[in-house]
């Protein structure tokens, strides 16, 4: 059953209430509203939603004082700030103070669904995100580092962690690279969040909008202005996966956010700042990139500070069993099981599988053991799905070597 998703509503108009709460109906929310900071303040404790609709002028104070308060929560509601007082000032104070989103009254039914599904589409993301960080602690840099061939000691992850420094990590799709990312920020100690933009499945003006916002009207269906990444990763970290797919439009503005820490919205003609630590993803070759024009040289150097290889899974040996082990830990607790290891043959199996899906397969493949058995060791017999493309791999190669050249 989809879970419903609980919106705290701050807005000290009934009609605009009533209004707001009739566009987000058919969406099935469970919405609570309140018109004032102590009723907020109540509600927030005792209803702990998820997303808060947050009004800045309200008739006990400024609504920016109750998003203040929560941000220590260990896991504070994501806020969308609606004001009829509209100003970039306003923006960047609300960001800054830990909102999702910014919106300027009055608005339509279709931006406020908007800016409430891309909060969701958010907290499904990090929920992903706390999963795999729960799985692969206390041990995140001693995986790390085994995924980084000649640099695998935890005092280069350590060091790249606490750098400023550009990262560029590299490798083939499913060999764990947002995983390095999110590591790498959360071992960062900057303060502000981590935002994540895939460039290969945005078009280029929602890419420059989704990095640097735009403002009300710079394009057909911008009914308001909105933050970008940039902003709302500031004295944070920038997540740039499959940079090389960027609109080269988009690479320039990038560029230029690079060497000055300034940019512009789209539509507007004013400079804004932002403290933003740059990392970055792709599985090409990015010099080949470069070669063809897809890549713009200049961009490249500035991003290629810091290079990560991750190496694809097949090439890790005995780090296949390692990596295996915290993944049987993390889906038999996810999955209330038993399992604590593999046996000698589950082993030999994962050694000498190819793995094309990288992690991501080795991921699937043993959940798909737990999940369907019980016991307290994975066996061959359950890795049965392995066996079967080894066998047909073995196969085709047979097959193949009978056949004249």
């Amino acid at each position: 059953m989809p879970h419903t998703q609980k919106i705290l509503m701050v807005e000290d108009s009934e009609s605009l209430s009533a209004i707001y709460g009739s566009y987000l109906d058919a969406a099935g929310y469970e919405i609570r509203h309140s018109a004032s900071l102590k009723e907020a303040r109540a509600l927030w404790t005792s209803f702990r939603p998820e997303i808060v609709l947050l009004d800045v002028e309200l008739p006990d104070g400024n609504g920016l004082d109750l998003l203040a308060s929560h941000q220590t929560e260990a896991d504070p509601a994501d806020v969308i700030i609606m004001t009829a007082y509209g100003s970039s000032d306003l923006a960047v104070q609300a960001i800054k103070a830990g909102a999702f989103d910014y919106i300027t009254k009055p608005f339509d039914a279709e931006r406020l669904n908007t800016a409430v599904k891309k909060v969701i589409e958010r907290r499904k993301l990090n929920a992903k995100v706390a999963k795999y960080t729960l799985m692969c602690r206390p041990h995140c840099l001693d995986l790390m580092s085994s995924s980084l061939s000649a640099q695998s000691d935890n005092k280069f992850i350590e060091s790249v962690a606490a750098s400023n420094a550009p990262v560029f990590i590299t490798g083939e799709s499913g060999t764990g690279k947002q995983l390095t990312a999110t590591a790498l920020h959360e071992f960062s100690g900057r303060t502000g969040h981590l935002q994540a933009i895939n460039c290969e499945a945005t078009p280029p003006l929602v890419m420059e909008s989704d990095i640097f916002g735009h403002v009300k009207g710079a394009f057909p269906g911008a009914t308001s202005t909105s933050e970008g990444a940039a902003i709302m990763a500031h004295r944070g970290t920038l997540f740039l996966d499959e940079v090389c797919a960027m609109d080269l439009g988009v690479q320039k503005q990038l560029l230029r956010f690079m060497q000055t820490g300034e940019f512009q919205k789209v539509g507007s003609s004013k400079m804004e700042i932002a403290d933003v630590r740059i990392i970055c993803a792709t599985n090409k070759n990015p010099v080949t990139e470069v070669r063809s024009g897809r890549l713009l040289e200049d961009l490249y150097y500035r991003l290629h500070v810091v290079p990560i290889e991750l190496p694809p899974l097949r090439s890790r040996g005995a780090d296949i069993h390692h990596i295996a082990k915290h993944l049987l830990r993390y889906y038999s607790e996810l999955e209330n099981k038993d399992f604590h290891s593999f046996t000698a043959d589950a082993i030999r199996i994962m050694l000498e599988h190819p793995w094309p899906g990288n992690i991501r397969e080795l991921q699937n493949v043993i959940h798909n053991a737990v999940a369907l058995h019980q016991g307290s060791r994975v066996s061959a017999v359950m890795l049965a799905r392995l066996a079967k493309s080894m066998a047909k791999a073995n196969s085709s190669a047979a097959v193949s070597l009978a056949e004249p050249a």
